[in-house]
C-alpha cells in the first residue's frame, strides 16, 4: 500500500459518491426528468446508495470519502494509540493531505460527470436555484449559526456511528450496507434544515464545479453560505472522534 493507491481509491470513491448523489438531486429537481418531483425521501435514499457505491469501490483506502471522516478517525485513532489508517499508511500530515486532497478532486470530477449526464435538463431548467441545488447544499431557513449547528449534529452522528460499527462488532459480511442506511437515516431525520452536506468535499468540490462550468443560466454559487458545510462537518467529525474515545468502549 502506498499514498498513490490511497489517492486513487479516495478519488474514485468520492467521484462515484458525488456522481450518484448529485445525480439523484438532478433527477428530482430538474425539469423534464423521469424522477422530477420525486421528493426528499428519494433524495435521501439516493444519497445513501451513492455512499454505498463509493465505499464499495474504495475499500483499499478504508473508504473515508469525506474530510470530516478522515479528521474524526485521526482524532480517534491517535487517541487510542493507533498509528496507521490502513496497513502501511501512517497517520501523519502527508497521508491526511492525500486523503483530503483526493476527496476534493473526486468530488469535483463527480460533479462534472453529473452535469454531463444531465446537460439537456440543466439547459431546460428555468430556476438557477434548482441548478445550484444539484451541486451543493443550501439552508431552508438561512441562519448561519443554526445552520452550522445542524451540520455539526449531522456529521457527529455520521462519524460517531461509523466508529461504533467497529466497537459494536458489526458483521464484516454486511460491508457498506450499514453506512448506506446511516446516511439515509441522517437525511430523513436531520437533513431538512440544511440539506445535510455532512461532508466538506461533497459540498465544496461540486460548488467549485458549478462556478467553473458553462451551465446555461446558472446564477451565483452562494459563496456566502459555502463555509457552513465545510466548517460544520469538520467540527462535528472531530467531536465525534473524541467522544467515541470516552463513550463507545463503555457502550459497546
Amino acid at each position: 500500500m502506498n499514498l498513490g493507491i490511497i489517492f486513487l481509491s479516495e478519488m474514485v470513491g468520492t467521484a462515484m459518491l458525488v456522481l450518484l448523489g448529485c445525480g439523484v438531486v438532478a433527477n428530482v429537481a430538474l425539469v423534464k426528468n423521469k424522477g422530477y418531483n420525486g421528493g426528499f425521501l428519494m433524495v435521501n435514499i439516493g444519497w445513501g446508495l451513492a455512499v454505498f457505491s463509493g465505499v464499495i469501490v474504495s475499500y483499499a483506502s478504508g473508504a473515508h470519502l469525506n474530510p470530516a471522516v478522515t479528521l474524526g478517525l485521526t482524532a480517534n485513532f491517535l487517541g487510542k494509540g493507533e498509528t496507521e489508517f490502513v496497513p502501511g499508511i501512517p497517520i501523519d500530515g502527508a497521508s491526511i493531505f492525500t486523503y483530503i486532497g483526493a476527496q476534493f478532486v473526486g468530488a469535483f470530477i463527480g460533479a462534472v460527470c453529473c452535469w454531463l449526464a444531465y446537460k439537456q435538463h440543466f439547459d431546460e431548467e428555468p430556476l438557477p436555484a434548482n441548478k445550484l441545488g444539484v451541486f451543493s447544499t443550501g439552508p431552508a431557513i438561512r441562519s448561519y449559526g443554526w445552520n452550522l449547528v445542524t451540520e455539526i449534529f449531522g456529521t457527529f452522528v455520521l462519524v460517531f456511528v461509523i466508529l461504533g460499527f467497529s466497537y459494536g462488532g458489526t458483521p464484516a459480511e454486511l460491508g457498506a450496507i450499514p453506512v448506506a442506511f446511516l446516511v439515509i437515516a441522517i437525511g430523513a431525520s436531520l437533513g431538512g434544515p440544511t440539506g445535510y452536506a455532512i461532508n466538506p468535499a461533497r459540498d465544496l468540490g461540486p460548488r467549485i464545479a458549478h462556478a467553473l462550468l458553462p451551465i446555461k443560466g446558472k446564477g451565483g454559487s452562494d459563496w456566502s453560505y459555502s463555509w457552513v458545510p465545510v466548517v460544520g462537518p469538520i467540527i462535528g467529525g472531530l467531536l465525534a472522534g473524541w467522544a467515541a474515545l470516552a463513550l463507545l468502549p463503555v457502550l459497546g
